[in-house]
């Protein structure tokens, strides 16, 4: 395989799964404005900064963090390059260059997706239509990921994407905790109140995992349980550990093709030691925003070593 057609089956993958994570970071700043309805911007400010969108709201609007604009930019404003539209149109770009790898009902998933939010995204979502719009595009990344499991054949092709899939997923799920924990609690003797209690459960709705917590830890809704929850355990598909071992896998298979273990096959199985190394009391002691920042950077030098390897940029 061509490292431009593995290029643009990564990509594409990640920019499906990105832009439903950016979906899912706006229904989060949206249910935690709901329990602290008088800083409104703080959630938000949280929001766009976990996004990596912060300095480009800033340029363009200041520090006037209200829910209207600040989901506007996340989902359709072309001053910010990571908005939710342009995730999309960059995975239909990526898939439209590697057809021939993909399976017809796999593209026109994906090509749908475009059509249907580059429509409605023509203009600013209406607040009471948000809540729709968000559901509709975890439909779209969802049933572009279930023909990529139902119709395309196990080879390299299927690797890339699924590699990608879980290398963005991965990133995300970091990136929506350090919101949580470092961003929207207010203050250390605010852990374990009744705003630190609604808020993970808000977090949890939106990872759409709520239900799944409660089979596990019922309604001991502790950062420790939280941290085991969705950075440990591997039955959880959004953790981390489930991502980064299904990432190996893939990686694995990939291996097979090119010639045995590589630096990023070190990579990655060092990140996984990592997980496996602290229990969920530890990270929280050492600080759990320093594990997740930690954690985001290893992520990303995992990606451009890949990109090396494969020669995404040959």
């Amino acid at each position: 395989m061509l490292g431009k057609t593995a290029n643009g089956l990564t990509w594409m993958a990640r920019y499906i799964e990105r832009a439903e994570n950016v979906a899912r970071l706006i229904e989060a700043g949206s249910r935690m404005s709901l329990t602290r309805q008088d800083s409104e911007g703080t959630e938000w400010s949280a929001i766009l900064t976990a996004s990596g969108a912060g300095w480009a709201f800033e340029e363009h609007h200041g520090t006037d963090f209200t829910a209207a604009k600040a989901v506007d930019f996340l989902m359709r404003d072309p001053n910010n390059p990571g908005c939710l539209l342009a995730a999309v149109e960059a995975a239909r770009t990526n898939g439209r260059l590697v057809r021939t790898a993909l399976t017809r009902e796999v593209w026109e998933a994906v090509n749908d997706m475009y059509l249907d939010l580059a429509s409605v995204l023509a203009k600013p979502v209406a607040r009471r239509d948000l809540p729709d719009m968000l559901q509709n595009i975890r439909r779209h990344s969802a049933l572009i990921r279930g023909m990529v499991s139902g119709t395309m054949l196990r080879n390299e092709a299927y690797d890339f994407l699924w590699l990608g899939t879980f290398l963005e997923r991965a990133d995300q799920t970091a990136r929506m905790l350090d919101v949580k924990y470092y961003v929207l609690l207010p203050n250390e003797d605010a852990v374990g109140s009744e705003l630190d209690l609604a808020q993970w459960q808000q977090m949890l709705r939106s990872f759409g995992v709520n239900r799944a917590f409660l089979g596990v830890h019922g309604t001991e809704y502790t950062a420790a349980n939280m941290a085991d929850f969705l950075i440990l355990d591997r039955r959880m598909p959004r953790s981390l550990a489930y991502c980064t071992s299904n990432a190996a896998r893939h990686l694995e298979h990939l291996s097979q093709t090119h010639g045995g273990d590589s630096e990023a096959h070190r990579k990655l199985a060092k990140i996984r030691e990592d997980l496996s190394a602290r229990p969920a009391d530890t990270i929280i002691r050492e600080g759990l925003h320093e594990f997740l920042d930690g954690f985001v950077v290893k992520i990303s030098e995992l990606s451009d070593t890949i990109a090396k390897i494969y020669r995404f940029t040959a």
